[in-house]
């Protein structure tokens, strides 16, 4: 009889302890040294915005309780006193969270949601490169204080150092979203990436994904956008198009067929525009007389600003416009949401480089010239 009544004790805590509430999750936490703290808020990071969706007391023993609802796996963020704390939950989730709130590195322990470890593992790699970019900036910072004033030198030695840093970092995003695409992780890893400059890798990624996260608004949102741009992202054929030329006359993608073109989108009140101008030049210079052609695309809306801005800066390749700002149809084809920007399209047509501005264009030329000159002297 004994051991009848065991048996049944034991299924009996079995069964208690597999029925997880599937229409909910909870974070169940513990904060160390929380001083005068008192108040923990839960928000959910959703489609667009971030917005409290509860809030809660500490006990006398620092502990603390959410209950929430998501029917699909969705990024949520703790905020303790100053830190915030990244988690992605679901319903039927039971997650564990610890943190000491007087840590300077905020570090937290956090169990019963891989995805959760995920995020965690992303924000180190972010943490790491957002210090190194901190300490960059602050010893740039103690450069300019020392002369008292900002200098073209000190900020030519600390350009390419910053830029460094953050190509370190999207590489290291990169290699983190590949090795987790079926992690949710990998997506809000994916939106800290700069769209203009990863485009392709961010196509790519939005195909390997697209069977996945099926009811979180934000990826399926991100999905549809990376499939509404990819007929005009590298390794597709250019969309023809008529626009108005400087002079009046109309000017077709076509008159350049069996050509290499630059379409380069700019305005006179761009000001990143102006300082590209000057490379843009110097780069004209040296590869027009290997085959390299220009056309400039203004979205200016006052033509007479357009024209100074061609005559001051020495822009001596072809103008068009639509007057339209971002508006114009020909910006609308080619979904240009910032400036600059620019297309490069070979002979046959295909884009082949989007966005690649300073050393980058010069690169690239360079690789592409050298190529189509030998390929000319083997024919």
């Amino acid at each position: 009889m004994n051991r009848l009544i065991s048996y049944i004790i034991v299924l009996l805590s079995l069964f208690i302890f597999s029925c997880k509430d599937k229409n909910a999750f909870t974070i169940s936490g513990t904060v160390e040294n929380p001083g005068s703290l008192k108040k923990i808020y839960l928000l959910r990071a959703d489609s667009t915005q971030i917005s409290v969706t509860d809030s809660t007391n500490l006990s006398d023993q620092g502990k603390f309780q959410f209950k929430e609802e998501s029917s699909y796996a969705n990024l949520f963020k703790i905020r303790i006193g100053g830190s915030i704390f990244d988690l992605i939950a679901k319903d039927g989730d039971e997650i564990s969270f610890a943190t000491n709130i007087t840590d300077p590195a905020h570090a937290y322990q956090v169990t019963g949601s891989t995805e959760s470890g995920k995020i965690k593992e992303f924000n180190r790699i972010s943490n790491f490169y957002s210090d190194k970019s901190s300490k960059i900036s602050e010893e740039y910072q103690n450069k300019v204080q020392a002369i008292g004033k900002e200098s073209d030198s000190i900020i030519n030695i600390y350009r390419p150092i910053f830029q460094k840093n953050f190509d370190d970092y999207s590489k290291a995003v990169l290699k983190f979203i590949n090795a987790n695409k079926n992690s949710l992780a990998s997506f809000y890893a994916a939106s800290s990436l700069d769209q203009t400059k990863y485009e392709q890798q961010l196509i790519a990624y939005a195909e390997d994904i697209k069977d996945n996260f099926k009811n979180n608004q934000a990826a399926q949102r991100f999905i549809k956008q990376m499939e509404y741009i990819k007929p005009v992202s590298i390794g597709h054929k250019a969309p023809d198009f008529t626009i108005g030329g400087l002079d009046g006359n109309p000017v077709k993608l076509s008159d350049y067929k069996g050509k290499y073109v630059m379409l380069d989108f700019w305005a006179s009140w761009c000001a990143p525009c102006r300082q590209e101008n000057p490379n843009v030049v110097k780069q004209y210079a040296i590869f027009k007389p290997l085959g390299l052609n220009i056309l400039g695309i203004s979205l200016d809306v006052d033509k007479a600003k357009w024209q100074q801005a061609i005559n001051t800066d020495g822009l001596k390749w072809n103008h068009a416009s639509d007057l339209k700002n971002f508006e114009g149809p020909t910006e609308r084809l080619f979904h240009i949401e910032q400036i600059p920007s620019n297309l490069i399209i070979d002979p046959q047509g295909i884009i082949v480089a989007k966005n690649v501005v300073g050393p980058d264009l010069e690169e690239f030329l360079n690789k592409t010239f050298n190529k189509s000159q030998q390929i000319v002297k083997i024919k």
